[in-house]
C-alpha cells in the first residue's frame, strides 16, 4: 500500500477514536516512517515498508490509547517532554498556570520554589528554563513520575537546579522556599472520563478523593503551615466556590481564581499573610 492508501485507510480507522482521524493517521504514518507530514504529500504514491507496524499504531490509537504515549513524546510550551503511562500527559491548559507563576517570580525575584507531583517534569522544566537563578524542589508520591521526569530534567541539562524527592506533598521537602506550584489530583471519583484518560493515564494523578478538591485543601493547608507565601495550583472547573469559602476559613491575604481559554474556572494564587 502507498501512502496515501495508508492515511485513506487509517483515517477510516480512527473516525470513532479522535477529532481528527486524517491528521493523527498522518502524524502516525510520519512517525512510523521517521519523516514530516511534509514528506507524505511529496512522496503519497511511495510504497510503505514494515505496514504491520503501522497498522499495530493505528489499532492501538483506535483502543483510545493516547497519541503521546504511542509516540513516548508531548509537545508542552516550548519544549518536548518523554511521556510514558504511569506519567500524566501535560496539557495546555498549564501554560496558564506556568505564565502566572513566571510573573509572581519576575515581581517578588523569587528564587527558590517547590512543586508538588512533578509528573513528566513540564512545569519545573519551563519555569527553570525562564529564570537561569530559579532552584526548583519537585515531588512526587509514585516512582515512575520521578523516573520519567529525571529523563526529561537531564535531556535540558537542568540537574542542577531541579532536585527531584520522592514525598508526600511537601513532608520531605526540607529547603526554605518562597512559592509552590501544582497541579495536583482534582477530579472527583465518580466523575465519569473520556476512556483515552480513564483507561491509560494514572488514577493517582486525576482523583483528588470523594468530591475531588480533598487534597486541593490539604495542600492549602501544608503550605501555609510551613510559612510559604504563594501557592499557585490548578483546580476542577466547579471548585471556585468550595475553595473560597474553605480559604476564608483558613485565614489568607488574598486568592485570585483564573480560567481557561474555554472559559472555565480552572485554578488559583494564593497569597498567604506573613506570620510574624
Amino acid at each position: 500500500m502507498t501512502i496515501k492508501e495508508n492515511i485513506i485507510w487509517a483515517t477510516k480507522q480512527l473516525v470513532n477514536s479522535c477529532e481528527r482521524p486524517q491528521y493523527e493517521a498522518e502524524l502516525l504514518l510520519a512517525y512510523h516512517l521517521n519523516q514530516n507530514r511534509i514528506y507524505l504529500i511529496v512522496h503519497d504514491e511511495e510504497e510503505v515498508e514494515n505496514i504491520n507496524k503501522y497498522q499495530n499504531l493505528i489499532e492501538r490509537r483506535a483502543q483510545h490509547e493516547p497519541y503521546e504515549y504511542i509516540v513516548g513524546v508531548a509537545s508542552f510550551y516550548d519544549i518536548h517532554l518523554n511521556v510514558e503511562e504511569g506519567v500524566l500527559i501535560p496539557r495546555p491548559e498549564t501554560e496558564i498556570l506556568i505564565d502566572l507563576v513566571a510573573d509572581i517570580i519576575e515581581k517578588d525575584k523569587i528564587t527558590a520554589i517547590a512543586e508538588i507531583g512533578v509528573g513528566s517534569g513540564a512545569i519545573s522544566i519551563v519555569l527553570a528554563r525562564k529564570f537561569p537563578n530559579l532552584c526548583i524542589t519537585a515531588t512526587d508520591i509514585s516512582d515512575k513520575p520521578l523516573q520519567i521526569s529525571h529523563i526529561n530534567i537531564n535531556k535540558y541539562d537542568l540537574s542542577d537546579r531541579i532536585s527531584l524527592l520522592k514525598s508526600n506533598l511537601l513532608d520531605e521537602v526540607q529547603e526554605e522556599i518562597e512559592l509552590v506550584v501544582s497541579n495536583p489530583p482534582y477530579i472527583a471519583e465518580d466523575f465519569l472520563l473520556e476512556s483515552n484518560v480513564v483507561d491509560y493515564e494514572p488514577k493517582e494523578a486525576l482523583f483528588g478523593g470523594r468530591v475531588g478538591d480533598e487534597l486541593l485543601k490539604q495542600i492549602i493547608l501544608d503550605v501555609k503551615a510551613r510559612g510559604v507565601k504563594y501557592l499557585a495550583c490548578e483546580m476542577g472547573y466547579d471548585q471556585k466556590e468550595p475553595l473560597e469559602a474553605f480559604v476564608k476559613d483558613v485565614g489568607v491575604k488574598y486568592i485570585k481564581f483564573y480560567k481557561d481559554l474555554a472559559g472555565f474556572d480552572r485554578g488559583f494564587v494564593i497569597e498567604f499573610h506573613k506570620e510574624m
